[in-house]
């Protein structure tokens, strides 16, 4: 996102501006309306019930809702799950050369021949079979996701949208 300025949060200023925009009545916190119409700015959809319930019940009890320093916390956090989903989402479709929605033991084996050409082919095969949750002989976009998860649970908990 370049020419974009990076405030000393790290927060890109338009993070801000939609809280600013959203604040109906310049009251200092988002209501649960607020919150939506600043989710629908920065990432073009309308939040579930569910993620305004959860979001909302984080806030303490003494607040009236959503404050400027939460809501930029939430959504620096969504913004890294939707960035690592994407990253997943390109990948697997650098790997599915023939746009199957799906990765074969050819597609996963050329791949690995790619970026590591000296593996092993039973290290590959091994590979394949772990990532491979169903045992089709295929893999689809969700075993692909769930094993580039792996480890990162942080992330993974957090809604994709």
């Amino acid at each position: 996102m370049h020419g974009m300025e990076i405030h000393a949060c790290g927060e890109e200023p338009w993070t801000h501006q939609a809280f600013e925009a959203s604040d109906e009545g310049n009251k200092g916190y988002l209501s649960r309306e607020d919150y939506k119409v600043a989710v629908v700015m920065l990432f073009g959809y309308k939040p579930s019930k569910v993620e305004v319930d959860s979001i909302m019940a984080s806030v303490m009890q003494s607040q009236p809702g959503l404050s400027l320093e939460k809501f930029l916390n939430v959504m620096s956090t969504k913004k890294a799950a939707r960035f690592y989903h994407n990253e997943v989402r390109q990948l697997f479709t650098a790997f599915d050369r023939q746009c199957k929605g799906f990765l074969s033991f050819e597609d996963f084996k050329k791949a690995f021949n790619i970026v590591a050409p000296k593996l092993p082919e039973r290290i590959i095969i091994e590979a394949f079979r772990e990532v491979d949750q169903d045992e089709d002989g295929l893999i689809s976009f969700k075993d692909f996701e769930s094993a580039m998860k792996y480890g990162h649970d942080d992330l993974s908990a957090l809604p994709s949208s």
